[in-house]
């Protein structure tokens, strides 16, 4: 893949809300899970973890944490992404407490990609009540679920979101104030 194919692939990714009945396989979700591997990671540590869900009540009851947000109610699968504070904390502290969350976001950004790869659709929701989603998941308290991954079988929007310009995001050397 050269750059331009690269930029093109990157482009055409966007965020799907509305998904088919198709589930998604076993087989699909390796190979997202086997690219998400493939992130990197502070120390190479690898401190996320991901709960697949697919039975429709837990997803319910995540959609309901979620404020209601309907694709994760639809969509086929979740991948509730998480940070695994002690796997960073081990060798970096409480500092690790930041890895764990940025390498779980790295990991999260590796599954939409791969998705997209495999013309599976995803969306990323950050918008959830963390506690319910930990008690709906039954995770520990070092575990803390830093995004849910929607995907499914759907279509492109028509149109894509547009995007700010660079020049709204690049600071040479120092943050410029506008005048």
């Amino acid at each position: 893949m050269d750059s331009s194919e690269f930029h093109g692939f990157l482009t055409t990714r966007c965020s799907v809300r509305e998904y088919t009945k198709e589930e998604i396989s076993d087989d699909e979700i390796a190979y997202l899970m086997d690219s998400a591997v493939t992130a990197p990671s502070a120390g190479n540590l690898e401190a996320w973890d991901v709960v697949l869900v697919r039975d429709a009540d837990r997803k319910e009851a995540l959609s309901d944490a979620a404020h209601g947000q309907p694709q994760v109610l639809h969509a086929p699968a979740l991948l509730v992404v998480c940070a695994n504070y002690v796997r960073s904390m081990s060798r970096y502290g409480e500092r690790g407490i930041l890895y764990a969350v940025q390498d779980a976001t790295i990991a999260c950004t590796y599954l939409m990609l791969a998705a997209h790869a495999l013309h599976i659709r995803s969306c990323w929701v950050g918008a959830f009540d963390e506690e319910e989603v930990k008690e709906i998941l039954s995770l520990p308290p070092h575990i803390r679920p830093v995004a849910i991954l929607c995907v499914g079988k759907g279509r492109l929007p028509v149109a894509l979101s547009e995007r700010m310009p660079v020049s709204e995001h690049l600071h040479n050397e120092e943050w410029y104030h506008d005048a």
